[in-house]
């Protein structure tokens, strides 16, 4: 079998060729632009940063690879889905104010931001999985589905519950709608939080199964008539509905690899990981704590198992830095990613991205 082509480029810059204009020559030797890009609606998958964190992609990243799209004749935008937990992603108002606080506005960008699943996060397309495991039926963004090609900008880190987050994680986890987000990261139904809730009924208005109810002014979930569709959580005014987080490890990274299938079969897609500011945590955090490796450089591939494999490969060689998160930690698995949270295996989810057929653990590094 034919090894998957990965493109990497370091972050020197010399005085004829800045990181920008790098990051533009190295999508352009991976092949980004054999895609027929005229008239396509473009979505580029990006995690917009959550407000008081600072690792977040810059946006003028995204404006490179926006401004050739749209060179190209393409349609393009910038996305995200809404999040399960409290923050300033959580619905689509919030979440654009976030962006635009980070830099993600059309003047920085050159190209509008969409909240994938709507004002609520319930703004979804099910995605039937063929050869699902775990998911049947993807919960997915409607824009994100509207759109005829995926491109995927990456910002490559550790993550506490999946190792690391890259493309996967980006597409898998970040496509998700607020009800998809709660399938993977949920084994069951969600559940109220009776201090927090007020009885409004908005959760009643919006189950199909009559599956929650109000009394004396406090709602109740019938897990028995509850499908965790999970519309209640993102109509919640005060957040009381929630996810119990009781999935598996393992499982949630399957889960995501399946989510990634949803969203990128039969269709163009590329995938772009930055690992720089490797922070041991999400992005999804309202802090970033220092790195834990020095930065490495700009990876690209029409492969993300490929890719998120060799963005984890090259984290690996390099050292850990002093004063780290990671360099408190017990050093002892060979793996940074497993040494800064032990009880995550991200292989898990390159090994069932390869299962499902959204690429190879085998793959060629073309450094330019």
């Amino acid at each position: 079998m034919e090894k998957s082509k990965v493109y990497f480029t370091n972050f020197r810059a010399t005085l004829q060729e800045n990181l920008l204009q790098k990051l533009e020559r190295l999508v352009k030797e991976a092949g980004m632009l054999n895609i027929d890009f005229k008239n396509k609606y473009t979505a580029i998958k990006i995690h917009f940063g959550e407000p008081g964190n600072l690792a977040y992609l810059r946006p003028n990243f995204s404006k490179v690879i926006a401004d050739l799209i749209k060179a190209q004749g393409g349609k393009v935008f910038l996305t995200d889905c809404n999040t399960l937990y409290v923050g300033g992603r959580k619905n689509a108002l919030d979440h654009l104010d976030s962006a635009y606080t980070n830099g993600y506005n059309p003047f920085a960008t050159g190209c509008h931001v969409i909240i994938a699943d709507g004002l609520k996060g319930t703004d979804e397309v099910l995605v039937p999985v063929e050869g699902g495991e775990y998911v049947k039926e993807a919960k997915i963004g409607r824009a994100l589905m509207d759109a005829d090609i995926i491109i995927s900008l990456n910002h490559f880190k550790g993550h506490e519950a999946t190792g690391f987050g890259g493309a996967l994680k980006n597409l898998g986890m970040g496509g998700g709608s607020r009800a998809g987000k709660m399938e993977m990261h949920n084994a069951g139904k969600p559940y109220v939080d009776q201090e927090k809730c007020i009885g409004c009924k908005a959760c009643t208005k919006v189950c199909a199964h009559e599956g929650t109810t109000v009394t004396n002014k406090k709602a109740f979930i019938d897990i028995n008539k509850c499908v965790g569709c999970g519309r209640c959580i993102g109509v919640c005014p005060v957040d009381a509905i929630r996810v119990r987080n009781d999935e598996s490890h393992d499982i949630l990274n399957k889960k995501i690899a399946e989510y990634t299938w949803a969203l990128i079969h039969g269709r163009p897609s590329f995938h772009i990981s930055l690992v720089m500011d490797v922070s041991p945590f999400c992005d999804c955090h309202a802090e970033n704590d220092a790195p834990i490796v020095p930065d490495v450089g700009m990876f690209a591939s029409f492969d993300p198992v490929a890719l998120d494999l060799a963005c984890a490969d090259a984290v690996n060689r390099q050292p850990v830095l002093a004063g780290s998160y990671l360099s408190e930690k017990e050093q002892v698995h060979h793996d940074h990613f497993t040494d800064t949270h032990p009880t995550t295996n991200w292989k898990s989810c390159i090994e069932h991205g390869v299962k499902m057929g959204l690429g190879s653990d085998q793959y060629e590094l073309i450094e330019i």
